[in-house]
């Protein structure tokens, strides 16, 4: 059977493809210090329904491309979208700063 991960789309950009980033906690072996490891897997979309920030579970299949051995399963949850702040706000917030 397949390995399946889950992870957060990274990237939607190009066509039927979306790159995955998996973050999983290890611990040094000598010095049992735990950190944070990163990694991306570019996964086949078909249907290009995964999008930036979406939540989703791959599965590992045969090389579809020179990068892509992983395909999507389903997506677990959607994205809220992204929170942008106005330019006025900031400014705002600068000034009150440099009164002080």
């Amino acid at each position: 059977m397949a390995r399946t991960l889950t992870g957060v789309v990274s990237s939607d950009k190009r066509n039927k493809t979306i790159t995955v980033e998996i973050t999983s906690r290890e611990t040094h072996p000598l010095y049992k210090k735990q950190y944070s490891k990163t990694r991306k897997y570019t996964a086949h979309d078909e249907k290009n329904a995964a999008h930036e920030g979406d939540i989703v579970m791959i599965a590992e299949s045969r090389p579809i491309s020179k990068t892509k051995t992983w395909t999507l399963v389903k997506v677990i949850e959607k994205s809220h979208g992204k929170v942008e702040l106005k330019e006025e706000v900031t400014q705002v917030e600068s000034d009150e700063k440099e009164e002080k």
